[in-house]
């Protein structure tokens, strides 16, 4: 009988000492890992969120860059975490959806994380450096018709939001030409500028600043508006490419079964801090676009990832996209 109390007794300081510690939360600084290095849109866009979600959080949010493969080593260090509420991922529609295609992992994309809140996406711009002929997108299309052996189009690897964009521009085109893959945007940009490639289906956070001094020519935005920061550039629908929506999505993530609590507390910080005006200008300097009100739950997140996976898998696999 005195075991059995003793034991009754264990459960329930257990259970009181969990419930106190989800109470308490957070009691100590977060760790946001970016599976990204630094400089990038994505890392801008933690930065600026952890700041603000300081705040409203009363700790201190902590960006780590952990890079590689793609955004896959940071991404599964994330998975295998205490799922405490103290270590937390923004990551993206490529570390969520796309890599499970092109890479072997040793994580769950959807069983291994417990979704937090969807965040601010950047849209594509269509761009080629100044030695391209065409002044407009038709024109840019015509001459892609005349010279596809000669046309070159830089991504960030096979398999990305970028390299798919590439294979959605071919088909609406019905030709074909190189895509060549690079392993991040600043060699790619680096090339587009000297004339090693042609053009780019590229983020436009890291490429407006090139278009705005004139170094490269942008033709078009992948979204259904122009964006605010850049009003002069026309949406694919304007400039002849209707339909032809690309962009990258993000979001924050918790290691599957970390508390509800925990959850709730940091979507409510990171609603606050998208909500702040600062925040919204900053966002929209970067040429991101902010997710809808009625989008920012965890739920919604979920669901965008589960529809997203829905409809690329089938199409990079019948493209020939695989894990190597």
């Amino acid at each position: 009988m005195n075991k059995l109390i003793i034991a009754v007794l264990v459960i329930f300081m257990s259970t009181v000492g969990i419930a106190c510690a989800q109470a308490n939360y957070p009691a100590r600084p977060i760790t946001m890992v970016v599976p990204f290095p630094p400089g990038g849109v994505t890392d801008s866009l933690a930065r600026l969120l952890a700041e603000h979600m300081r705040t409203r959080l009363g700790q201190s949010v902590v960006i780590e860059n952990v890079g590689g493969a793609g955004g896959s080593v940071g991404t599964g260090r994330v998975a295998r975490a205490a799922p405490d509420g103290y270590t937390i991922l923004l990551g993206n529609s490529e570390t969520h959806v796309l890599i499970p295609v092109v890479q072997n992992i040793d994580y769950d994309v959807v069983k291994d994380f417990a979704p937090v809140v969807l965040l601010p996406a950047y849209p594509f711009l269509l761009v080629s450096n100044n030695a391209v002929p065409a002044k407009n997108l038709k024109e840019l299309i015509a001459w892609i018709k005349q010279n596809p052996t000669k046309v070159t189009q830089g991504t960030v690897g096979i398999g990305t939001a970028q390299h798919l964009c590439g294979l959605a521009l071919q088909k609406a085109l019905g030709v074909t030409w190189q895509l060549v893959p690079y392993r991040g945007g600043a060699p790619a940009m680096q090339d587009l500028l000297s004339g090693q490639i042609n053009f780019s289906c590229t983020a436009s956070g890291s490429f407006l600043p090139l278009v705005r001094a004139g170094q490269i020519r942008a033709y078009a935005i992948t979204t259904k508006k122009r964006a605010l920061s850049a009003p002069d550039i026309p949406t694919v629908d304007e400039a002849g490419l209707p339909g032809l929506y690309f962009s990258v999505w993000n979001g924050i993530w918790a290691p599957a079964g970390t508390p509800q609590a925990a959850i709730d507390k940091l979507n409510k910080a990171a609603v606050a801090a998208m909500n702040d005006p600062d925040v919204r200008q900053r966002v929209t300097d970067l040429a991101l676009e902010m997710p809808p009100a009625d989008r920012l739950t965890p739920q919604a997140l979920g669901a965008l990832q589960k529809a997203e996976i829905e409809k690329w898998w089938p199409i990079m696999k019948a493209a020939g996209i695989k894990a190597r």
